[in-house]
């Protein structure tokens, strides 16, 4: 799989998902601007890999300190980590990576700038490579929910483009498939941005792992024929009580599975466990552009051009639905998340 994203000759290099399928081209960013404009657009999206393309940015940004003394760069910084910040409001893995960063440059001593900057780079790389090993720890914990012949439903992607690598659900699906189950992934195309068709449908094919893409409304006549056998799904921030926001679309498909008791499970690290939200009402929901609504993928209009549009990014799975989340830790229960992520 091409890297999601990495630091490559003093830049930070992004697999452009703008343009995929069609075109497999990267962002070489330069400047910290540059990232957080490639997070803001959804060049790189995902609540992880969005956590680990700030922790670059933010390493890049103290590079771009010239200052003939150090006098000015914590305000330097301050500026670059609000910058980065502001990006995508929902993602709590961002606001996790931003606080490790202004953590690792506190605990530096601010003499010599070539060694707060290396120290800050070392901590993004580090933050990339736990991202992956952590992917790949869950992923284990959760192919034991996949048995021989299961036919899985995801929703969005939540793959290694969605990571530094591997994936959080579909890491799930990829640690099944290795131990040699036999499975069917069936992608809901996930509209407005369509991250199941563009992404997900392609990540799937080009690891040979057998896909089935469907449009959002086809979940539960699939489920009613009795075709899924599961459902697996990743998660931009999950409150304390276990409610989860993920992409737009989400919460109809654990309303159906549960209608048809089928098992929602949600994949995701625990520093998408956000401790100081009580429940889903505490998340912030993102709301996007009205042309993502109008358009397909930016293109062609397929509505009127003055209509009125709503386009939150994410919607709010409760508890009571999710028969469990899975975790480098194992598979949590809504209610043990609290104890869980604080140890």
């Amino acid at each position: 799989m091409v890297p999601t994203v990495e630091w490559k000759d003093n830049k930070v290099r992004i697999l452009d998902q703008a343009v995929l399928p069609g075109e497999v081209s990267f962002l070489e960013c330069a400047d910290y601007h540059c990232v957080a404009e490639a997070i803001r657009n959804l060049n790189v999206r995902g609540a992880p890999a969005i956590g680990v393309t700030a922790a670059l940015g933010i390493a890049l940004g103290a590079r771009q300190y010239t200052q003939a003394t150090l006098d000015g760069f914590p305000m330097h910084m301050d500026t670059v980590f609000e910058v980065l910040a502001a990006t995508r409001p929902t993602a709590v893995n961002l606001f996790w990576a931003v606080d490790r960063m202004k953590k690792a440059l506190a605990a530096v001593p601010l003499a010599n700038l070539q060694d707060v900057q290396e120290r800050l780079l070392d901590e993004a790389l580090a933050i990339l490579e736990e991202d992956v090993r952590v992917n790949q720890t869950l992923g284990k914990y959760g192919a034991a929910i996949i048995h021989d012949g299961d036919s899985i439903l995801t929703h969005c992607n939540a793959g290694a483009l969605a990571t530094a690598g591997y994936g959080t659900a579909l890491g799930v699906v990829r640690a099944a498939w290795e131990e040699g189950k036999n499975l069917r992934v069936f992608a809901d195309e996930t509209r407005p941005v369509l991250q199941g068709a563009r992404l997900t449908a392609w990540e799937l094919e080009q690891d040979g792992i057998p896909v089935t893409l469907i449009t959002d409304n086809m979940a539960g006549a699939l489920m009613q024929k009795k075709r899924v056998q599961c459902c697996v799904v990743g998660a931009d921030r999950i409150a304390a009580n276990g409610d989860v926001a993920n992409k737009i679309g989400t919460y109809s498909v654990a309303v159906l599975a549960k209608a048809h008791g089928i098992p929602f499970y949600v994949a995701a690290p625990l520093s998408t466990i956000d401790l100081k939200t009580r429940n889903g009402d505490g998340i912030p929901i993102e709301e996007r552009d009205s042309s993502e609504v109008r358009q397909v993928h930016g293109s062609r209009l397929i509505a009127p051009s003055g209509v009125s549009v709503w386009n939150p990014a994410f919607d709010v799975t409760p508890a009571d639905l999710i028969a469990g989340i899975i975790t480098e830790r194992g598979i949590l229960s809504p209610h043990e998340l609290r104890s869980t992520a604080s140890s």
